[in-house]
């Protein structure tokens, strides 16, 4: 199996049909990270040609699928084929795991995953299913005109569809087999426009030279068809939406079950806040040209969404930059300038390499870090604190050692693989997602490398949180749960909690506990 090439992206497309494929290729057009999972088992797979699509009249289902890959690859979307087990919610977005254990995340999700056929249980249906055996006279009534053609009845629906049928031959049968009793009305419906019904249950079919001949009756008559009109129950595919509480609802029509779908509004969008669904999953009639709508729909609206989400982050970003660097300028100095005690606890025997410190701050650890022979790239998101630590390194002369950058983490991270990646304190009073900050620090660390988090583990001696009654300080394994680590690929060398002496406000000593996790990637 072809693997995904990324851990994440913007949009995980399950389904890869026409509705799957034309959300990607809007997606990808619009320059959203895209993957597209598809088992490989088109339902239409069966049918000689695809038809009603215009400029594309007859073209093989496979053919089709296979140009529309290579569209969709063409704008950096990824087709992977593979089965998916499970997907579900993350604080992030979404994490989809496929049959063989593989798992990636996702900002959005679009179900493109399709529809079952359960045929009607008549021996020999589904060796004939797409062939001779067929359900959409639009698809598959031109290639069978003026052909003796028969409807199988399975309910108050075969009526209509037989007289839909009628269209394109004079020599129609209804087989009742599981229907009700036909209606007065009916009956004169179907006199009128000269349909045979035949009310003895159906027990097969004959075939010979691989073609349909006949629909054999639970009398022992054959009754001559070259074609047979059924209506399949259509079920969603969808069970691998369980764990997102979506659950595919019923569909009638005229008073008849036809099959469940996944319910969605005019977008696409389902219950479920960033999962859209197109195609035939939650529109069984639709023909080709409607899912590929449906697909560049949903598409669009996944896009419009992702972008709402981004111009907020945007604006949060400028309003955090803002009050860090008011924060900063109210005073020539916020912290002490010296390094963290277990940065240096930690570090100071391991062999100088690359270092990445995150909320580098007024410089203290990567000045510190630099002075013992490491290269460093600092970030952190106030200008005037970068400022103040440059002034800093080059007073300290390593300036040529360290590689100051301004990075929102929740919206930029700086690039790179690094022997050392340090987390200190990275806590904010402006919204942050710590959680998905630490990931991205987790995959900046190089094979061999490790990865330092140090965090409060509970308010100071003079606060205690009884005014931030929602903030949750994680223990050390809940930091490492957090971090979802692949396993096997990492060792844990440090997870404990321990005490430390902090002044209050008031210069009145206390005690404060904090949390140490020091982790070491494996080598390769």
């Amino acid at each position: 199996m072809t693997a995904p090439t990324r851990s994440s992206y913007d949009v995980v497309v399950i389904g890869g049909g026409a509705a799957g494929l034309s959300g990607a290729v809007a997606l990808g057009r619009a320059r959203r990270s895209v993957l597209v999972i598809d088992d490989g088992t088109p339902r239409n797979a069966p049918a000689d040609g695809v038809h009603t699509l215009l400029g594309h009249e007859g073209v093989s289902p496979l053919a089709l699928l296979a140009a529309g890959r290579e569209e969709a690859a063409r704008y950096g979307a990824e087709i992977v084929p593979a089965h998916v087990a499970t997907a579900g919610r993350t604080p992030d977005g979404f994490h989809v795991v496929l049959a063989d254990g593989t798992a990636v995340a996702a900002r959005r999700l679009l179900v493109a995953s399709g529809l079952t056929d359960e045929l009607p249980g008549v021996p020999g249906l589904a060796d004939r299913w797409g062939r001779e055996v067929l359900h959409c006279p639009y698809c598959h009534g031109w290639e069978v005109r003026d052909q003796p053609i028969g409807v199988l009845g399975t309910g108050p629906l075969s009526v209509h569809q037989a007289l839909m049928w009628r269209q394109w031959t004079d020599d129609l049968t209804l087989f009742r087999h599981a229907m009700p009793e036909l209606t007065d009305e009916q009956a004169e419906q179907l006199d009128a426009r000269g349909i045979t019904v035949v009310h003895e249950r159906v027990t097969g079919l004959t075939v010979a030279d691989d073609r349909l001949t006949g629909v054999a009756l639970a009398d022992g008559a054959v009754v001559p068809c070259a074609a047979l009109a059924v209506t399949p129950l259509f079920t969603a595919r969808a069970a691998f939406l369980d764990g997102l509480g979506i659950t595919p609802v019923e569909r009638e029509r005229e008073g008849q079950v036809v099959g469940t779908v996944v319910p969605v509004d005019e977008t696409g969008a389902t219950p479920v806040p960033g999962v859209w669904a197109a195609g035939n999953v939650t529109t069984p009639s639709q023909q080709v040209v409607g899912a590929a709508d449906a697909g560049v729909r949903a598409g669009a609206a996944v896009n419009a969404d992702l972008t709402a989400e981004e111009t907020a982050a945007a604006v949060a970003a400028r309003r955090a930059a803002r009050e860090w660097d008011e924060r900063y300028a109210q005073t020539e100095r916020v912290w002490s300038g010296e390094p963290n005690t277990e940065l240096v606890r930690h570090v100071a025997d391991l062999t100088p390499g690359s270092a990445l410190d995150l909320g580098c701050g007024e410089g203290g650890d990567a000045v510190w870090l630099a002075a013992r022979g490491w290269r460093v790239t600092a970030a952190d998101i106030s200008r005037v604190a970068l400022g103040r630590a440059a002034r800093h390194a080059a007073d300290a002369g390593v300036a040529d050692r360290i590689d100051w950058q301004r990075h929102d983490l929740a919206t930029s991270f700086p690039g790179g693989g690094y022997d050392l990646v340090s987390a200190q304190f990275l806590h904010s009073w402006v919204d942050m997602p710590r959680e998905r900050i630490l990931r991205a620090a987790a995959a900046a660390v190089a094979p061999g490398g490790v990865l330092l988090i140090e965090g409060h583990a509970g308010f100071p001696h003079w606060e205690e949180g009884e005014d931030h009654p929602d903030v949750h300080f994680p223990t050390p394994p809940e930091v490492i749960a957090s971090l979802r680590l692949p396993e096997g690929e990492w060792e844990v060398l440090l997870s404990e909690e321990h005490e430390r002496t902090q002044l209050g406000p008031d210069g009145t000593p206390g005690t404060r506990t904090d949390s140490t996790v020091m982790l070491r990637r494996l080598p390769r």
